[in-house]
Order: C-alpha cells, then structure tokens, then sequence
C-alpha cells in the first residue's frame, strides 16, 4: 500500500474516532468523501506503487459494508461504524480489509473489557457473553439476554422474555482505528 494512501487513511480513522469519542458519531460528512479518496487515489496510483485500480478499491469498500452489515442490523453496532469500516475498506482492498478487521474485532473486545472493567460491569458482561454462548451451542435465537432473577422474567414482565442489562455503549470507531492500525503496523513492517 502506497504511502499517500495510509496517511489520508490514518487520518481519516483518527477524525473519525475523536468524533465517536466525543458525540457517539461517526458523520457521513467523513466517511463519504474519504471513501471517495480512497477509490480516487487508487484509480490515480499505478499497481507498481501500491494502487489498487477503482475495482480492487470498490471490492474492499463492499467486503467492509457486507462484514459488518449483518451486525448493524442485529443492532450491535451503528450504522456510523459500518460506514466507517467500508470506508477503510476502500483504501485497503478486500483481501486486506478482512485482515484488517479481525483486529478491529480483537481491539473492539479488548475496549469492551476495559470499559467493564472501568464502569464496574465486569460481572454483567461476564454474564451476557455466558448466555449469548449458550444460545448459540444451543442453537436457539435469542432475542435479549437476562437481565438477573429467574429466567423468564423480565423487566417487562412478560414470561419467557429476557432483557439485556446494558454494559454500555462503545465509541467502535476508536476500535476500527486502532484494529486498521495495528493490521497495518503487522503488515508493514513482517
């Protein structure tokens, strides 16, 4: 990857997590027009240096909207995320983006754990992550996690229902970032 490319990236995902930090926004204002310089500085770049052409560009900028699509629309994550991610996806490619968001994923849980651990919510996110696992071996859908009492109770009172308790939400693109980075950094220099 060409140097030019990294660096508009790198800044790019910094606005964007400073945003996240600050408002729990990720403004399309950012991911759009950087998408753009992504797709326009690999269609300019010639494959010698790193460029990747408008198609190999355009196959990243999907790879990252179709990855983590699925998760928007189970409400797991915003829309600002997805967004966010396809967009580094323009700049990386597809082959690259899916690397890239396995340590997304990692950095996100190692955010998760450290804001359970700073809000005193260990025990419920210990908790909600027993349940989730559970479903899954199970092979049930879940639609919520228990909140605590006996199963089947909810906040809402309604029998064989459960409600999550929330262990807070998480500005994930301070997670895109620093995943994207760190793949970057491993590529980069092993």
């Amino acid at each position: 990857m060409h140097s030019l490319s990294i660096g508009f990236l790198l800044l790019l995902l910094l606005a964007a997590a400073w945003s996240d930090i600050r408002s729990r926004r990720i403004p399309n204002v950012l991911v759009f027009p950087g998408a753009m310089m992504g797709m326009l500085l690999h269609a300019l770049l010639p494959q010698e240096a790193g460029g990747l052409g408008v198609l190999g560009s355009l196959a990243g900028w999907g790879t990252g909207l179709a990855l983590l699509l699925p998760l928007y629309l189970l409400r797991i994550m915003g829309a600002g995320d997805v967004k966010l991610m396809a967009m580094t996806g323009a700049f990386l490619g597809a082959q690259a983006t899916v690397g890239a968001l396995l340590c997304v994923l990692l950095a996100g849980g190692m955010l998760a754990l450290g804001a359970a651990l700073w809000q005193g919510k260990l025990g419920v996110l210990w908790r909600n992550l027993n349940v989730m696992l559970l479903g899954a071996l199970a092979g049930g859908v879940m639609t919520g996690l228990p909140v605590g009492g006996k199963p089947g109770e909810s906040a809402g009172g309604d029998a064989g229902e459960f409600a999550a308790e929330s262990v807070g939400s998480l500005p994930y693109g301070v997670a895109i970032a620093a995943g994207t980075m760190a793949y970057l950094a491993m590529t980069r220099w092993a």
